[in-house]
Formats: C-alpha cells, structure tokens, sequence
C-alpha cells in the first residue's frame, strides 16, 4: 500500500469515527453535549494547527489568539457587509490568516528561540489594539452576530450544525497533520527542530519551509476562529483574543506529545473534556489553574507527553 493510499484510507477513517461522533452527540439528545463538544473540537483544530509550527518545525507560537481572532473577526465583517455562508466564510479566514501568517514568518522567522516567541506575542498585542479601534467590527464594544434557530433548508438545529462544521474542520486538521508528518514536508520540518544550522548548511531550503510552517499554522488557526461569532452570539476582543486560546494551544500538544500528530489530539481532547467537566462542576476561573498544573507536572515526569511516555514504557516492555 503506497502513501496516498494509506492516506486515504486514513481520512476515510477519520470520517466515519466523525460519523459515529455526530450520531452519538445527537442520540443523547442533550444541548449541551454540542456546545461542550464544539469547544473540545476546536481546541483539537488549534493544537494540531499549533504542533505544525511549534512542534514539527521547534517554534514556539504565543500569538494563537491572533490568527483565531483574525478568523472571527473575518467573520463579523462580512457577517456585516455582506453575510455569507460559514462554508465560504472558512475559505476567507483561512486565506486572510494565512496570508498573516506568511507575513509573519517573513518577518520573524530569521529570529530564533525566545525572540521569535516574543515577536508573536507582540502581533496578537498590535492585531487586538487595531480591532479595539475599529468600530466596523464592533470595536471596543464588541458586536452581535445573531444566529437562526435552524439551518436553512437543512431542519437541523444550528449548534449542532455548528458542531458537525468544527468536526470536519477537526477531521480536516489532523489529516493535514499526519500528511505533513510523513512527507518529504515534514522530514525538513523535522531537520529544522533537531538542528537548524546543520540543515542548512545541507542545502534544505529552512527558509521556505518555515514560511509553509506559519502559513499552513495560521491558516487552520483562522478556520478555527471562523465559526466563533455565531456560536458565542456577541463578540468582543476580550473573547477572541482570550488568554486561554494561546495558552491551551500551547499546553495540549505538550502534555499529548509534540512529535506526533496524534500528541495534540489526545492532548486535546484530554484537557478540553476535563476544563468542560470543570465548568460545570465548579468554575470555569480554575481552567487555567488546572492547564498550569497539568503543563508543569507533563515538563518534570513526562516531557515527551503522553505519547512519549507510552512509547518509552512500550518499548522497555
């Protein structure tokens, strides 16, 4: 079986486990199972898309929360100017985070280690103070996206349309991921994160890679962010550009594993259940407490995640 087939059947996979998701989130029968779900699934699609840039290729990203804010707030413009279908509004976000994202990389990029980290941190500061003047989009007062009741045409229940969007968009992420994982793409991303120095004086091409890294990153991050006005209702650039984006973003591949995709999915889906559970049993304010705990305990026992240390246990046995 050659690599595109394995590749296809591996989509294929994802899909139907995508299937039986929605079929399951449906027969509870339950609001909630949808709300909650679509946060843990977005939270999947920003993992993944952060492992691309930070874990395959060994560049930290803080500004998370700009290219997912970038992403909603491309949503509300239109939603303004003229409103489009969330399909559409996917393939806008994606280019304009993308398209960010390069221009990032081009600037940044010959930077390394902490600075580079710094210089995303300062664009989500500089992207946040632009929306906050901005009154188009709301500005510092925010701005309501209202949503139907129901899909046009489709009789079904808008969040749970909402849901099956962030699931293909989750399906969609971690095939990208596990593509990229196995390509030539990747194994540069690779050379780049063991020894950048030594790649290049190899001839790989580190720029242009790295550039492919922040836009493929960025891209996925805006998809993300797409959907969020009309599942939140009323948005502001407190929310878009909430703290949690960037530091879940961080903390799931690393407590999953940032060698694999799979390190950010179960990271994922492990924390983003857990701070769900915790909403509703005590409060969302210790979110961030349990992600700062979680991140500290993973970096001293377990620094290759858990997908490291179910490989090191596999192999000792």
């Amino acid at each position: 079986m050659n690599a595109a087939t394995r590749s296809g059947a591996f989509v294929l996979a994802c899909a139907a486990v995508a299937a039986v998701t929605f079929a399951g989130a449906r027969a509870a029968g339950n609001d909630y199972v949808f709300f909650a779900g679509y946060t843990v699934l977005q939270f999947v699609v920003l993992a993944t898309a952060w492992n691309i840039l930070g874990g395959y290729t060994g560049y930290v990203n803080f500004g998370t929360a700009a290219f997912f804010a970038l992403g909603a707030y491309s949503t509300v413009f239109f939603h303004k100017l003229y409103p489009l279908p969330i399909p559409v509004l996917l393939v806008i976000s994606a280019a304009v985070s993308g398209l960010v994202g390069l221009g990032m990389g081009y600037l940044t990029l010959r930077l390394r280690g902490a600075f580079f980290s710094i210089a995303t941190l300062a664009l989500a500061v500089v992207l946040q103070t632009l929306v906050v003047n901005w009154n188009y989009v709301g500005g510092a007062r925010g701005a309501y996206v209202i949503r139907p009741a129901e899909v046009p045409g489709l009789s079904l229940p808008y969040i749970q349309y909402l849901f099956l969007i962030m699931l293909a968009l989750a399906v969609m992420a971690i095939s990208i991921a596990r593509i990229v994982e196995r390509s030539t793409l990747g194994y540069g991303f690779a050379t780049i994160r063991d020894d950048e120095l030594a790649a290049e004086a190899s001839g790989v091409p580190t720029l242009k890679l790295k550039l492919i890294a922040t836009t493929l990153s960025g891209a996925l991050m805006g998809m993300a962010g797409a959907p969020f006005p009309y599942y939140i209702g009323y948005l502001q650039p407190s929310s878009a550009f909430a703290l949690e984006y960037a530091v879940n973003a961080i903390a799931m591949p690393m407590i999953g594993g940032t060698a694999s995709w799979v390190g950010p999915l179960v990271g994922a889906l492990l924390l983003g259940t857990l701070q769900q559970v915790t909403t509703v049993t005590i409060s969302s304010a210790v979110n961030l407490l349990i992600v700062g705990v979680l991140l500290v305990s993973f970096v001293i026992i377990a620094p290759n995640g858990l997908i490291g240390l179910w490989r090191r246990l596999f192999s000792k046995r």
